[in-house]
C-alpha cells in the first residue's frame, strides 16, 4: 500500500523530521518574542470645546491592556471629556477582604492619562455576600454594611483620582433589584451608607444616586416602578440629603431629542421632568447628570430608528443639553464599544465595533465635539 511504503522511506522519514524541526523552531522563536508594552504614553488633555459630552465606556470584560488603552484613547479623539465606567464590586472583592484592583487600576489610570474625567458605578454582588441561587443584583439589607466597605475601599485607593460615584444602578427594576419588587426606602438606606463612606474618605467626592430606569406610570408593573413615584417615596425616606447629584438615563427610543417632555411620556426630555422633581422637592441645587442616554440603530427593533436619524439625534441631544440644561454638566451616551459582538440589539448602541472600526456616529459626534478646532 503506497501510503504505508511511503512513511517507512527512511528519506521520507528525515525530511518530515526536518520539517517538524523547522516548524519547532519557529514556534519557540514566537513563543520567545515578549508582547508589545503597553505603556500610560504622555498625559493627554481633552480634546474639542463640548465638556458636557461623554460616553458609557463598557470596559468591565476587557482583558488586554491594548485594547483599554486604544477604547479610551478614541474616546478622547472624538471629543469626549468624561467616561463612565463600571466597576463590579464582585471582581474586585470575590472573597471578603481579598482585593484585586489589578483591572480597575489599569482603566483608571489611562482614563486618566487621556485627560478624561471618570464616573465609576459601583454593584454587583459577589456570591459570598448574598444567598444562595439568587442574582448579582440581590444585596440582603444586613450585607449593606459590607458594600459600603467596599465604597471605602475604592475611595481610599482612588482619592481624588475618581471624583464621581454611582451607587447602584436602575433599583426601580426588579431585575437590578434581585429580581425582588423595587424598594425605594431601601435603596435610599443603601445610598445613605455609601453615601458617609465615600465622603469620610473623599469630601470633595460627588456621589450620584438615582441611575433610575426611564419608567412612566404606563409602563409600570410588577417588573418595573415608575421613577417619578420610586424617587417621591426615596426623596421621603431622605435619599435626596445622600446625593450630590441624581442620575437620569435619558433614552430618546424612537422620538427625536427635542421631542417634548412629560410625565407620562419617555424620551431624552424626561430629564427636565426630573429636573423639575428636584426644584419641587427643594433640591434645585441637586445637578442632574445623565450617565446613560442614546438612540439604536438595529434594522429590525422596534424601538430602534435609521441610522441617519441616530446620527442626527445624538449629535442634538449633545447640543441640546448644552444649551438648555445649565444644570447639567454632561451627558453619557450608551455604550461606546463592547469587547466582543452581543449579538443582539445592543451592538447598535455602539459608537465603535469591537474590533476598533469607528462607526459613522463617531465621525458624526467627533465633528461636532470639535468643530471649534
Amino acid at each position: 500500500m503506497p501510503p504505508f511504503s511511503l512513511r517507512r522511506d527512511p528519506r521520507v522519514q528525515r525530511r518530515w523530521l526536518l520539517r517538524a524541526l523547522a516548524a519547532g523552531a519557529l514556534g519557540l522563536a514566537a513563543g520567545s518574542t515578549p508582547l508589545p508594552l503597553v505603556t500610560l504614553g504622555p498625559q493627554r488633555q481633552p480634546l474639542g470645546c463640548a465638556p458636557h459630552v461623554g460616553v458609557h465606556t463598557r470596559l468591565t470584560d476587557e482583558v488586554e491592556e491594548w485594547k483599554i488603552k486604544r477604547t479610551l484613547e478614541m474616546v478622547r479623539e472624538m471629543g469626549a471629556h468624561w467616561a463612565v465606567e463600571y466597576f463590579p464590586w464582585a471582581y474586585i472583592e470575590s472573597a471578603p477582604g481579598r482585593f484585586d484592583w489589578s483591572h480597575s487600576d489599569l482603566v483608571i489610570a489611562h482614563a486618566l492619562r487621556q485627560g478624561l474625567q471618570v464616573v465609576a458605578r459601583l454593584g454587583f454582588v459577589p456570591q459570598w455576600a448574598r444567598p444562595a441561587d439568587t442574582a448579582t443584583s440581590f444585596l440582603p439589607q444586613e450585607r449593606y454594611s459590607h458594600f459600603a466597605s467596599f465604597c471605602t475601599r475604592f475611595a481610599q485607593r482612588y482619592g481624588d483620582r475618581v471624583r464621581h460615584y454611582i451607587v447602584w444602578n436602575e433599583p426601580n427594576l426588579a431585575l437590578e433589584w434581585g429580581f425582588r419588587d423595587p424598594d425605594p426606602e431601601g435603596y435610599a438606606l443603601l445610598l445613605r451608607r455609601c453615601y458617609s463612606a465615600i465622603k469620610e474618605v473623599v469630601p470633595q467626592a460627588q456621589v450620584l444616586g438615582g441611575a433610575l430606569a426611564p419608567v412612566a406610570a404606563a409602563y409600570a408593573g410588577p417588573l418595573a416602578m415608575g421613577d417619578l413615584p420610586f424617587l417621591a417615596r426615596a426623596r421621603d425616606a431622605g435619599a435626596l440629603e445622600s446625593m450630590d447629584a441624581l442620575a437620569v438615563h435619558a433614552y430618546g427610543w424612537s422620538a427625536p431629542p427635542a421631542d417634548e417632555p412629560g410625565p407620562d411620556r419617555v424620551n431624552f426630555r424626561r430629564t427636565e421632568v426630573l429636573r423639575s422633581f428636584l426644584v419641587d422637592s427643594g433640591a434645585a441645587h441637586l445637578p442632574v447628570m445623565v450617565t446613560e442616554a442614546g438612540w439604536n440603530d438595529h434594522p429590525r427593533w422596534t424601538r430602534a430608528v435609521r441610522p441617519a436619524q441616530r446620527t442626527q439625534y445624538t449629535r442634538d441631544a449633545y447640543a441640546l443639553a448644552a444649551e438648555r440644561w445649565p444644570w447639567c454638566p454632561f451627558v453619557a451616551m450608551w455604550a461606546f464599544r463592547y469587547p466582543w459582538p452581543q449579538n443582539s440589539y445592543q451592538d447598535y448602541f455602539s459608537f465603535v465595533t469591537p474590533d476598533f472600526l469607528a462607526r459613522p456616529i463617531y465621525h458624526a459626534v467627533q465633528d461636532y465635539a470639535l468643530r471649534c478646532r
